[in-house]
């Protein structure tokens, strides 16, 4: 491992942004209807202001039946009306802009809802029609066209195709109502520049895209030698619709359209990639005609161990100055269990099965967002832009007992009630101590609260020294006046068990073993244990500090 990594150099706001991640139906509800919507979030403005966020990133608020939390668009350049209206997103934007706030858009590329007018359109035309090439529809196997055709796995669990009353089949990597797009055809391909176009006329200044490794297929449908079929396939070299080379193409269309946008419009814009790839495959996203940025899952899916962790930091910030590009930071999003829970249990737990079966008092909750603050403050002194996704400034963990009659996620409904799915970090977060729904809106919210949820509310955190919430808020506001303006990193060896590295007489070091270690000398800024004068740093926290 090299002992000092270069960083490259530049200016544009999405190489060291803080993007706070807004779940739309679970921020905060203005009508009293139990779900969120977009002048709820417009309400919360100043709140996202005092955190520190640089932008936020809005999760699917588009149109749709809801089969899959919103990545099933019916229309992409409208509102959902549980939401709002398209005025309402301009009020949105243009608050958020007056405040400092970068707003980034979710486009959901690689399928459609099968409420969308294209898919209505290809069911009622005949096999071989125009309208049917939009998407991927194949004859069945067997004698009668009966069977699949191919042995493909939903993400969601069950089948990857499902049969029309013609008898052709169509492809749904996801869910059965999410049809995949064929991006083949130029009216596809069309149709999504110019949606790009739509949403940065509006003033979006950023784009989320989702599955965006998915959306080439392997033209000869070959069947695959696997039992099942998940996300993380891609690693697997030449895989028939994971990673296929022919997607950077379609990278390289979209940057041409925000390039040519930046120039006309005067702002910088950015694209970054939800690309569940191999490490080494990163890179090519990344290059200077393809996306900004491309989520670091790699680290996500550490686990609390200091070897792992400091290799993949290693490698994200290698990877991105090879290409001229920044890393990304995350530790929690709407997919997966959220990190506090995950810090909190034993290593090999496997989470579903937790969530069905497992006690919540397996979880050492204060263990779990001491190890959560520790890694926040780390990840926040690293080169890059950090992902912070909505509640995890307040500490709060995946909600564990979620009754099945509840359950709103494909994966429930897929795995034939296997998997619970990933409801639990889709809670509607609080904001008030006491109320039907803790301050979300006036009256009961779409997935019920834990009964303790007031306590971890902004309003039981704000101003309490030491509360998790203050804690970001000081970590937030101290990055952005030290660390933000370093440069290159030093890794520094301290102790075998911790990670520490310096930039520009800066120092952050975290103990991830279970005793002290030593201090070293100068001025400590911050620790993520709120100790001011300590002269060892426990275990699991972190410590930023100045060079006497």
């Amino acid at each position: 491992m090299s002992k000092t990594i270069h960083v490259t150099a530049g200016n544009e706001w999405w190489r060291n942004a803080v993007v706070y991640q807004v779940y739309p139906r679970s921020f905060a509800d203005a009508n009293g209807d139990g779900t969120g919507d977009v002048e709820g979030i417009r309400s919360r403005i100043p709140y996202l202001a005092q955190l520190g966020v640089n932008a936020i990133w809005m999760n699917p608020w588009y149109p749709s039946p809801l089969l899959d939390g919103g990545y099933d668009v019916a229309d992409y350049r409208s509102i959902a009306p549980m939401f709002g209206t398209l005025d309402d997103a301009k009020r949105l934007i243009a608050d958020a802009h007056e405040a400092g706030i970068r707003v980034i858009v979710d486009l959901v590329p690689n399928h459609t809802s099968w409420d969308h007018e294209w898919f209505v359109e290809a069911l009622a035309a005949a096999p071989g029609s125009p309208a049917r090439d939009r998407y991927v529809f194949r004859d069945g196997k067997g004698e009668h066209g009966e069977l699949p055709p191919t042995n493909w796995s939903s993400v969601f669990g069950g089948p990857a195709w499902s049969r029309c009353d013609d008898g052709q089949w169509y492809l749904h990597l996801f869910d059965i109502s999410q049809p995949d797009l064929n991006w083949t055809n130029p009216e596809v391909r069309a149709e999504f520049c110019d949606i790009f176009r739509f949403w940065i006329d509006l003033g979006a200044d950023g784009f989320r895209v989702d599955v965006s490794h998915g959306l080439i297929k392997d033209p000869d449908f070959p069947d695959v030698d696997l039992a099942s079929e998940i996300l993380t396939v891609g690693h697997i070299d030449n895989h028939p619709h994971w990673d296929r080379d022919e997607v950077h193409d379609i990278n390289r269309e979209w940057r041409a359209v925000l390039d040519a946008k930046e120039v006309e419009l005067g702002r910088e814009l950015m694209m970054v990639a939800e690309a569940w790839v191999k490490s080494e495959s990163i890179p090519l996203y990344l290059r200077p005609d393809e996306y900004h940025q491309s989520f670091n899952f790699d680290f996500l899916g550490c686990p609390w161990d200091v070897t792992q962790m400091r290799s993949s930091i290693n490698r994200a910030l290698v990877d991105a100055a090879s290409v001229g590009s920044s890393a990304t930071w995350v530790l929690s999003n709407h997919d997966v269990v959220r990190h506090p829970t995950r810090y909190g249990l034993p290593e090999d737990t496997d989470y579903q099965e937790w969530l069905m079966h497992g006690s919540s008092e397996l979880c050492d909750h204060t263990l779990g967002v001491q190890r959560a603050r520790a890694i926040t403050m780390m990840l926040l002194a690293l080169p890059g832009s950090t992902y912070i996704y909505q509640g995890e400034e307040l500490g709060l963990h995946e909600v564990h007992g979620l009754p099945h009659e509840v359950l709103d996620d494909p994966v429930w409904r897929r795995s034939e009630h296997t998997r619970k799915g990933r409801d639990g970090c889709r809670v509607p977060i609080p904001w008030t101590t006491a109320g039907s729904s803790f301050g979300f809106g006036s009256g009961d919210s779409w997935l019920p609260q834990p009964s303790d949820w007031g306590a971890q509310s902004v309003e039981a955190q704000d101003g309490v020294s030491g509360s998790v919430l203050e804690f970001y808020r000081s970590a937030l506001a101290l990055r952005a006046s030290s660390w933000l303006n370093s440069g290159d990193l030093t890794w520094l060896e301290l102790d075998a068990h911790a990670i520490a590295f310096e930039r520009n007489g800066y120092l952050c070091i975290t103990n991830f073993g279970d005793s002290e270690i030593q201090l070293p000398d100068g001025d400590l800024l911050l620790a993520s244990d709120n100790s001011s004068d300590a002269t060892t740093i426990a275990a699991n926290t972190t410590v930023w500090m100045k060079r006497p």
